[in-house]
């Protein structure tokens, strides 16, 4: 938060952010809260879209803290995702602008990229003043899933664009982003939370001890699913049932594992959503079992070494996944990784994998 307050406050602000880190870790809220610092009324030299740029006299003895406020119209409108200069553009129609030569450009809603007629909108957008705010904040959510042409296409505007206009690139694959883009950002990687940290924070939002010290554990350092979990905690419910599956899986022949792979990667192809959430499932499942053997000491070496195979199995699978590698052969590759574990009694589901 600091490092952001220091960009706002300059003569200059980063014009371009690439917000690097795993779901749920805050990476959209600190883009929108950039936003919000930028624009927000007690921002020194604080003025309207195309006004004179702020003096440099007007940064002295200003207190970094002080912004943003959040009780101005620009923070309150932004925080509530109102702003009509703060646009997050992702795959599907946002701001899509077909060549004018093109007479019959068909709508994408369903897209899985974000496509060069987005890019072309966003160049148009970027090119005009903002409609009130000081500086305009386009957010490119997730910026991995700019397609070459497209990420191309917004390279020169990305390197050098007007002074109103400022960029945030969120992703949780920022090796799948072509480098020409990366290296056009200042990256912020963006980790996860420490339990008590998250834990505090819920418990001095309203809510209750039991639940916040159980939403913080499950949550697994990433405020956004810690909140999710504490307002319905009916998703922690749905978390363990993901673990005991994993459990499942992780103990069944290779036969269940095939089977298991053909349904996760035809889930990917209607709701990449959930199919994350199993992904994070997997990699609780594992963390658990490496601190298990890690607790347990010499005598679990080899225990320790497979579960950490295990989840950087995972964690390539997703990465593959990002780079649109064919979603069954990533699967069934991470699942073949995993070595077989016991399971306490005899699982009775196995084959049962809807949702």
């Amino acid at each position: 938060m600091r490092e952001l307050r220091a960009f706002a406050l300059s003569l200059e602000p980063a014009h371009a952010l690439l917000f690097a880190g795993p779901e749920g870790v805050g990476r959209s809220l600190l883009a929108t809260t950039y936003a919000q610092m930028l624009n927000c009324e007690r921002r020194p030299g604080a003025a309207p879209a195309g006004a004179a740029k702020p003096m440099p006299q007007d940064f002295a003895q200003f207190d970094p803290g002080a912004i943003p406020c959040g009780g101005c119209r620009p923070c309150r409108l932004i925080a509530e995702g109102n702003h009509p200069d703060v646009i997050t553009v992702g795959p599907g129609d946002v701001l899509c602008k077909p060549r004018s030569s093109e007479s019959a450009h068909a709508a994408h809603p369903l897209s899985r990229d974000i496509r060069i007629c987005q890019v072309r909108g966003i160049i148009d957008l970027a090119s005009r003043y903002p409609f009130e705010a000081a500086y305009r904040m386009i957010i490119v959510d997730p910026a991995d899933r700019l397609g070459r042409e497209a990420a191309n296409t917004i390279l020169k505007t990305l390197e050098e664009p007007p002074g109103h206009t400022i960029f945030a690139l969120i992703s949780a694959a920022p090796e799948a982003i072509i480098e020409t883009v990366v290296s056009r950002c200042r990256r912020l990687d963006v980790r996860p939370v420490a339990r008590q940290v998250i834990e505090d924070a819920l418990v001095a939002s309203g809510t209750k001890a039991e639940q916040a010290a159980r939403a913080a554990e499950e949550s697994r350092g990433r405020p956004g699913r810690a909140l999710a979990f504490a307002q319905r905690p009916t998703l922690m419910n749905d978390h363990a049932r993901l673990l005991e599956r994993c459990a499942r899986i992780a103990a069944g022949r290779n036969a269940e594992r095939f089977a298991y792979a053909e349904d996760l990667a035809g889930r990917f192809r209607r709701d990449r959503e959930s199919t994350l959430r199993e992904f994070g499932a997997w990699e609780a499942f594992w963390e658990a079992r490496l601190r298990d053997a890690a607790n347990a000491g010499e005598s679990a070496r080899e225990e320790c070494a497979r579960s950490l195979a295990a989840l950087r199995a995972v964690t390539q699978a997703q990465a593959d996944l990002q780079a649109q590698v064919l979603a069954r052969g990533a699967i069934e590759l991470m699942l073949l990784s995993f070595p077989r574990v016991m399971l306490h009694v005899e699982p009775s589901t196995h084959g049962e994998y809807d949702e």
